[in-house]
């Protein structure tokens, strides 16, 4: 049975570097980015049109090529990451995550039992129609590649980060930066920086504190050694979008003088 190997890595106290697929919908993509040295794609339904029929091509071509994408669902709920892990997909990346009582609701959605209640699909690509082992041991199996992020995006939500960060089928913290600073009324100003920094200092010591892996958004080279050197395992550089934008302006500057 297939192995996550975002998941494999990371425990094996690897460094991931990936990138946010937000525009791209061809699944080609993912062996591009492969090529290119990346370890993984972090794949945006919240803020694009992404269908779940992109999603699931992806997912196909993902597990064909080894190259893992993990999924922000529009909403961390038990629809979209039933509809989500069935297509294939191993990783969530769950937005808004509010409180304990929402993180608990999203380790049931996503593990079987007796750890959760996920669904029962039956044979899918997310057991590439394998029917090696028990249903019972292809269900454990499932239940240990599955791979949950939690996103940090309002201040009301560090009230339970320790609760959270000690959480079985919780595996990785991040902030939303964006949101977040939003919420705590920063957002643009000259605090805003300072103050997501020592958010971002908060949730790496409750992964540190609980053995959980940090992810990390950085939208520079800086950024991503900064937080690799603070201990960061996950690391979210730029997106295609971005990569796209900058390296035709760069061209046309140049072109056009």
């Amino acid at each position: 049975m297939r192995i996550n190997p975002l998941r494999a890595a990371l425990e094996r106290g690897e460094v991931q570097v990936g990138t946010w697929l937000t525009m791209v919908r061809n699944p080609a993509i993912l062996s591009l980015m492969k090529a290119a040295g990346l370890d993984f794609a972090r794949v945006d339904m919240e803020h694009t049109s992404l269908t779940i029929e992109t999603i699931a091509d992806m997912a196909l071509v993902s597990r064909a090529i080894d190259f893992p994408i993990a999924v922000r669902p529009p909403k961390a709920n038990r629809e979209w990451i039933t509809r989500l892990l069935d297509v294939g997909v191993m990783n969530l990346h769950c937005p808004q995550v509010e409180n304990a009582a929402h993180a608990r609701e999203i380790v049931a959605a996503s593990r079987y039992a007796p750890m959760g209640l996920r669904g029962n699909g039956g044979l899918s690509a997310s057991t590439d129609f394998e029917t090696t082992g028990t249903a019972a041991e292809r269900r454990s199996h499932a239940n240990r590649q599955v791979f949950v992020t939690v996103m940090f995006e309002t201040g009301a939500a560090f009230d339970d980060l320790d609760e959270i960060a000690a959480m079985p089928g919780i595996d990785a913290l991040t902030i939303g930066p964006a949101d977040l600073a939003q919420d705590l009324g920063v957002f643009g100003s000259p605090d805003q920086a300072r103050v997501l920094d020592e958010k971002r200092d908060l949730v790496l010591a409750a992964a540190k504190k609980h053995g959980k892996t940090c992810a990390m958004l950085a939208s520079s080279y800086e950024q991503v050694r900064q937080w690799q050197d603070a201990g960061a395992l996950l690391l979210a550089y730029s997106s295609d979008v971005d990569i796209l934008h900058s390296g035709f302006s760069q061209a046309m500057k140049r072109i056009k003088g």
